[in-house]
């Protein structure tokens, strides 16, 4: 017995080990390399890199003002990470402290996929490479691999989220044994990441499993859901109660009213999708390892069906439970009136161990394998689409970027690409042949290949096109400005610019009212911030404007300096009294300002 449970531990280290290294290349490596993409992440940068500074880790601000999007949990992490010594060297950009919790956040929770694998393996279901698998399942998600790379909070609610439903579930598993603390205190994380929606999502999952289940009410009390509950609210309360009674009516219509119950009840930023939009989410998001995905939830539904008719041990749910965690979110999210394909990211987990479901289809004698004909297919499918690619290249139409066509072709990323896919269409053929039984991980692997052959090219483009700029023209903000000139950016807006110059950014559109706005708001709208003592007395101002905002007429006619252009980004100084002769005339016209109107995605 000592001896089994040494090569246990022996293997269930190897296994960690080998996930973990995985996992570090897949999310943290070349995470700093390249600049934030606007426009959400700089605001959550913004946010975790002014608590730094200020040492003000209660309330987030970004630009001068409050921000209640979000919980802290996800500024906290990223201010700690902006808090460590020599920051300034080890992350030049300031993307690798931004983007560091989302990526370990996915880390922490393929890990506790694999571990979930192996520790407990499903009945009929004992593959050794099962924990590899439903790891890579996970990680190599279209949606994952994007979202554990950038500065926002899904991935870190999909990682807090996942882990305390891996952790419930474990607890069921094992009866009145194992750890029922961790799964509550990873609850209340979640809801520090991004509120009710936490509990809303676990509450789901468990009464939909439960449902499944004839023995739940043992399952039920195996949780001390009460004691649970308490240790939740005590992890995740103490914020919300200290910001309700600080701001107020401010904290409450922001946070609850709009970010919460209006994004849920009503359309918002244009975010209105059909109600099966979800259902085209989950095919794309497992891409291209869909057809393994709806073969295991089909196994799983018969298996959840069979459940009603005997008892299934506690080892034989972990399948259902995921179903039913899948089944939730989809649920869920698709009677929300805004939708985006962020919000599938929490099925992303129980996704991938569904995949795990369907490979005991390679133990059938050189049978067609029908997900793997279908896999096939699709990869061959993008294999076509980039070999004739380069004819749509030029429909391509970015104000930001006009010259993304060329650079794609200078950069070669139509024929890596069609490499990329034509070399794991003929692998995929080749593997299930040759090595069936372990021909989906192997195909997985060079996936993981693939990504690292691909991937660095495309973000070094999207860089180099639409973020360098950007940071060009703060470094040039930085040494032009003056006797603390205001700075204001018009049409295109770009948090970043905030973030990169460390100055207070008026942001306005292009139109005419834009232009009396920030006539008025030189005024009346004062902010401060740390690092930037505006001037709001000074008789000239900054203004970065893209190529397409100069061209109306208000603002192609009005006295400037050129000072210098990167990109589309022109700057500008111009004097205030220019400024107040042209509005002057717009006000006689009857342009009126609308910059008091309350606008809770403001910045």
């Amino acid at each position: 017995m000592k001896l089994m449970n040494y090569v246990n531990i022996k293997k269930r280290f190897f296994i960690f080990l080998l996930v973990l290294v995985i996992g570090i290349i897949t999310f943290i490596f070349g995470l700093g390399s390249t600049g934030l993409v606007d426009e959400t992440p700089p605001l959550f940068a913004s946010a975790g890199k002014a608590m730094s500074e200020s040492g003000d880790w209660l309330t987030p601000k970004v630009n001068g003002i409050l921000r209640f999007d979000k919980p802290p949990l996800f500024y906290w992490l990223m201010g700690m990470f902006y808090s460590l010594p020599g920051n300034k060297y080890w992350d030049s950009l300031g993307s690798l402290s931004a983007r560091l919790p989302s990526a370990l956040a996915s880390l922490f929770l393929m890990l506790t996929i694999s571990d979930t694998l192996f520790r407990w393996p499903q009945k009929g279901n004992e593959n050794i490479y099962l924990p590899f698998i439903g790891a890579l399942s996970f990680a190599l998600s279209p949606l994952v691999l994007i979202w554990s790379r950038t500065a926002v909070s899904d991935s870190l609610l999909c990682g807090t989220l996942g882990i305390s439903l891996l952790l419930f579930w474990r607890r069921i598993a094992n009866g009145d044994k194992g750890n029922c603390i961790a799964p509550w205190i990873c609850l209340g994380l979640g809801i520090l990441t991004k509120g009710p929606v936490a509990l809303v999502i676990v509450t789901l999952t468990l009464f939909f499993f439960f449902l499944t289940q004839r023995d739940w009410k043992k399952m039920f009390f195996s949780l001390h859901p009460i004691r649970g509950l308490v240790l939740t609210s005590f992890v995740s309360f103490p914020w919300f109660i200290i910001q309700f009674f600080k701001q107020g009516k401010v904290f409450w219509e922001s946070f609850f009213g709009y970010h919460n119950l209006q994004r849920y009840t009503s359309v918002v930023n244009n975010h209105s999708e059909p109600w099966w939009f979800f259902f085209f989410i989950l095919v794309l998001a497992s891409l291209p390892f869909t057809p393994f995905l709806i073969t295991g939830i089909y196994k799983t539904a018969k298996e959840c069906f069979m459940s009603f008719r005997r008892n299934a041990e506690y080892s034989q749910t972990l399948y259902v439970f995921s179903l039913c965690w899948l089944l939730s979110i989809l649920f869920f999210f698709s009677l929300s009136a805004t939708k985006l394909p962020s919000y599938w990211l929490p099925a992303t987990p129980p996704a991938a161990i569904l995949i795990c479901n369907s490979v005991d289809i390679f133990k059938k004698n050189r049978s067609i394998s029908y997900p793997w004909l279908f896999t096939i297919l699709i990869l061959f499918g993008f294999s076509i689409s980039f070999l004739f690619s380069n004819n749509l290249l030029m429909l391509i139409n970015d104000p930001e970027m006009p010259n993304i066509a060329n650079e794609i072709k200078q950069y070669g990323l139509i024929f890596k690409a069609n490499l990329f896919f034509s070399s794991l269409t003929i692998s995929a053929a080749i593997i299930y042949i040759f090595r069936p039984k372990q021909a989906l991980l192997f195909l997985q692997m060079i996936f993981l290949l693939g990504q690292l052959f691909l991937m660095p090219s495309i973000r070094e483009l999207a860089d180099k096109s639409r973020q360098l700029p950007l940071r060009n023209i703060s470094k040039q903000i930085i040494s032009s400005r003056f006797d603390g000139e205001p700075l204001a950016m018009i049409g295109i807006r770009k948090p970043s610019l905030h973030f990169y110059s460390n100055q207070i950014v008026l942001y306005e559109p292009n139109s005419r009212e834009g232009m009396v706005n920030l006539s008025e708001r030189f005024q009346k709208d004062k902010r401060n911030f740390l690092f930037d003592k505006t001037n709001y007395n000074s008789q000239t101002f900054l203004v970065v404007i893209d190529d397409n905002s100069k061209k109306e007429k208000h603002w192609n006619n009005i006295n400037r300096q050129y000072l210098d252009k990167y990109g589309v980004y022109n700057l500008w100084r111009i004097k205030r009294k220019d400024l107040e002769y042209v509005v002057s005339i717009l006000k006689e016209k009857g342009v009126l300002p609308n910059w008091r109107d309350e606008k809770f995605e403001k910045f």
